[in-house]
């Protein structure tokens, strides 16, 4: 039991949700006037840990996969408990959530809600390539902004709240599509048909470029009003970064053994992200 434990643990992939999931949340700081840390710091665990983590291992559940994915390389066996667990601990983060406010946990539940219509067979969005953009950009993109901008502090939500996480979510969708690239034969086997597989690697790189561009010039526009100097810094280090993630991302021939190199693309750019976002707060509270 024990075994399977640590093997549950494993499924909520918790460096995935740390380092390349928690961008979004973390940019938050950037744009709170005052920051209610003890709420901020304990919401980035219930976000990141019950709802993420959760999402993920629900997820493993379904897809049952026996080859790498996303921040697991050998993914162990689910067993029957663990989808149980799953959804137990979303709503045990849900619960919590409601301590924050009514806005907080009604973002919560809409990404719980997109979560399971992404992964459940009755709905599997994941098997679309259009929906599932649509589940992931709103799910672990913008809301993940959104609920971050809330645990700090801010009371309400206006316009510019919402285009920044826009721009997050055009820069988590950007690679999204990338990890599908070495799992084309498992989603075919379950009859999903992912956007790799409509689109092909052309447009998986077309649409990371695109994407990309378009999210980090948001986020920068909207930066720039109120730290002009990090938002100079935050552009021109994304462009930076996105022309190395590039490089990687064009010499990609869509080959199942090419797992390594799309993990280090999207670590590159999201663990970038985080330390950026870091730096600027650090700087910040000194200055």
């Amino acid at each position: 039991m024990l075994l399977e434990i640590k093997h549950f643990i494993l499924h909520l992939r918790l460096h995935y949700q740390f380092f390349i999931l928690s961008g979004g949340y973390l940019l938050a700081m950037l744009f709170v006037e005052a920051i209610n840390w003890h709420q901020y710091g304990f919401q980035f665990l219930n976000v990141h840990i019950l709802l993420f983590g959760g999402a993920t291992a629900y997820n493993s559940y379904w897809d049952k996969d026996e080859g790498p994915v996303g921040g697991l390389k050998l993914p162990p066996k689910m067993m029957p408990w663990m989808w149980t667990t799953s959804l137990l601990i979303q709503f045990i983060g849900l619960t919590w959530a409601v301590s924050v406010g009514l806005k907080f946990s009604v973002i919560y539940a809409t990404s719980m809600l997109l979560f399971w219509l992404y992964s459940t067979p009755l709905a599997r969005w994941k098997g679309d390539p259009v929906l599932s953009l649509v589940a992931i950009g709103i799910s672990t993109g913008t809301n993940s902004f959104l609920l971050g901008i809330l645990a700090a502090g801010q009371q309400t939500l206006g316009f510019s709240d919402g285009m920044v996480a826009l721009g997050v979510a055009l820069i988590i969708l950007s690679l999204y599509p990338v990890s599908q690239i070495y799992q084309v034969e498992e989603d075919q086997a379950r009859g999903d048909t992912t956007f790799a597989m409509k689109f092909g690697l052309e447009s998986v790189r077309l649409f990371y470029v695109v994407l990309y561009v378009c999210g980090s010039l948001i986020v920068a526009g909207f930066l720039y009003v109120k730290l002009m100097g990090l938002a100079v810094v935050f552009f021109t280090l994304s462009i930076g970064a996105g022309v190395i993630i590039g490089s990687i991302l064009f010499r990609l021939k869509g080959e199942r053994n090419e797992y390594d190199k799309v993990m280090k693309i999207k670590f590159l750019a999201s663990f970038s992200f985080v330390v950026f976002i870091l730096s600027s707060v650090l700087i910040l509270s000194i200055t």
